[in-house]
């Protein structure tokens, strides 16, 4: 069971923590993914990290802006979102899968409720 936190307003330029917990006790062993959901467009891949911590992936746009870190111990995922822009408004999520490789919401198994993240300009 995922649980996603840290969302809100901010204005652009600004930064974010979106926290995801787990409440499972296979935490460790899951590929944690972000994804996010704009207005009227799908599901997209925002960045991944491996069940270890020790890798991560990120799609084009949030490269050097965004960075993804976990920790097992905590069960938690974390999302730091930084120079922040209005077209990264959307609904944030939080998934668990198999590899951190993987970008399709499609490979992720376990989802959590999201938490929405409007950025103002």
């Amino acid at each position: 069971h995922l649980v996603e936190s840290g969302g809100g307003l901010v204005q652009a330029g600004g930064s974010l923590r979106l926290s995801c917990t787990d409440s499972g006790r296979t935490f460790s062993s899951f590929a944690m993914g972000w994804f996010r959901a704009a207005p009227g467009k799908e599901r997209e891949f925002v960045g991944s990290i491996k069940y270890n911590g020790a890798n991560t992936k990120y799609e084009d746009s949030v490269k050097g802006r965004f960075t993804i870190s976990r920790d097992n111990a905590k069960r938690t995922v974390w999302l730091q979102m930084s120079s922040l822009k209005p077209e990264d408004t959307a609904v944030y999520y939080c998934a668990a899968g198999t590899t951190y490789h993987d970008s399709r919401p499609s490979d992720y198994d376990y989802w959590g409720q999201g938490t929405q993240v409007t950025v103002s300009s």
